[in-house]
């Protein structure tokens, strides 16, 4: 129990007329019956606040929130007394988010319930703690004394990669309409040959799959579809050396790879294809077999869920030793790395053309979107335009690696963070399209 600000300002009030009557008299037995009634009515709050314990709160979430994404916390409030309340609610969220906005006060009626529901958006994988909601409550009438409740029980949560986003693509993908998150439409070159269905013709589709038949009845135009030839590898191999704690928007360039590799491996499944996960640094760290198998999503879920970060270099000579070991048939491996400058590319060009000859190997690597911005701005003094020159560096070895890895036959993706889901999911449609791996 403590006491509400109202009943120290009328305390103070009490106070300053009782000094006054020191030396007007007729002061100072006002402020003793003043103080009497304030003593009298404290009582009285505090009677009606203590005599039942009812108040009941709850919190409701997801046992898994969604790395990244905005996950929905919810407060059920019920007030159970028989007055109304003015209440104070403070959720103590887990201490990584490091938010003060989350002290929600409301008034609620006798015997009625309310919701709060406020979003929090983890940046980093792992176990989120949970403690008790505690209420701050006092009559709406007095409101001298303050009770506090302790509700809710303490709850651990796990972070898991954006399985969110992975469902937001899930629905897209089952009503076909992946091209509103910037998936494009690829026309398919090369053999076809079991027939999968008849749909909407759209641009870039071949005229010579439309289906007259379907075209007249429809009164639209309809065009066959027919599914890919055979089943190919897809390896998500992600690079966990110090190059992957960059951050953007609070994430790490590794949980933005491990969001996209997600992402991409349910396309790859929905497109026939078998995917797999390797992660590596100094040496390989964790291997999952490459699959279609319908359990394969939540393999790929939990292998991922734990990676973090190492502070070494990255040896791609023990990936190359573990795919000669490991992925007998061909695949497309699309590494997901970090080059920051042509020297630590060429450093791994051996290794890197070693997997080319029995790989398709794609490289993923990131474009600094603030050295771009920065770029773009006019210099205004003699400091600023070394600056802009160092950036601008930065930027044209960025593209003279992908030069150099394309020269070696070795694909290359250069994208940011933010697009990095959307260009490697497009990027390998068009390889699949081209029958590149």
């Amino acid at each position: 129990m403590h006491f509400s600000q109202r009943f120290y300002i009328a305390m103070t009030v009490i106070i300053f007329v009782l000094v006054i009557g020191y030396f007007v008299s007729p002061l100072y037995p006002i402020g003793i019956g003043c103080l009497i009634i304030l003593g009298a009515l404290t009582i009285v709050d505090f009677y009606r606040l203590y005599r039942h314990r009812s108040i009941r709160t709850d919190r409701t979430c997801a046992a898994r929130f969604s790395n990244g994404d905005a996950n929905d916390v919810i407060l059920n409030i019920e007030n159970g007394y028989a007055f109304p309340l003015k209440l104070e609610i403070n959720d103590e969220i887990p201490i990584v988010f490091a938010r003060r906005d989350l002290l929600f006060s409301m008034t609620i009626n006798s015997q009625t319930s309310k919701v709060i529901r406020y979003q929090l958006t983890p940046v980093k994988r792992g176990l989120y703690h949970f403690g008790h909601i505690r209420i701050f409550a006092r009559t709406s009438a007095l409101g001298l004394v303050v009770r506090q409740f302790i509700c809710g029980e303490k709850a651990d949560v796990k972070v898991y990669p954006s399985f969110l986003m992975l469902r937001k693509y899930e629905l897209l993908a089952i009503n076909n309409n992946l091209t509103e998150m910037g998936i494009k439409r690829l026309r398919k070159v090369g053999q076809q040959t079991e027939f999968e269905q008849i749909r909407d013709y759209v641009k870039d589709d071949d005229f010579r799959l439309i289906n007259w038949k379907a075209t007249s009845r429809m009164n639209n135009l309809m065009v066959n579809v027919y599914e890919d030839e055979r089943s190919q590898q897809i390896f998500n191999v992600i690079d966990k050396g110090r190059v992957m704690q960059q951050k953007f928007c609070d994430m790490t360039l590794l949980d933005y790879s491990i969001n996209a590799s997600l992402v991409l491996s349910y396309i790859a499944i929905h497109k026939e294809d078998r995917a797999g996960i390797i992660t590596f640094a100094e040496k390989p760290d964790s291997y999952l077999k490459a699959s279609r198998h319908k359990d394969q999503m939540q393999l790929i879920l939990e292998n991922l869920y734990s990676q973090q970060t190492t502070f070494g270099e990255t040896d791609f000579s023990s990936l190359s030793v573990l795919f000669a070991q490991q992925a007998v048939r061909r695949s497309l491996m699309i590494i997901y790395t970090n080059f920051t400058s042509l020297n630590s590319m060429n450093r791994q060009l051996d290794y890197l053309i070693q997997l080319s000859r029995s790989h398709r190997v794609l490289v993923v690597f990131f474009q600094d979107s603030e050295v771009q911005e920065y770029v773009s701005e006019q210099a205004q003094s003699m400091e600023e335009y070394y600056k802009h020159v160092i950036a601008e560096k930065t930027i044209y070895e960025k593209r003279l690696i992908v030069s150099t890895l394309l020269r070696h036959g070795i694909y290359s993706l250069l994208t940011t963070p933010q697009q990095l889901s959307v260009d490697v999911i497009n990027k390998y449609l068009e390889m699949k399209a081209r029958q590149m791996f």
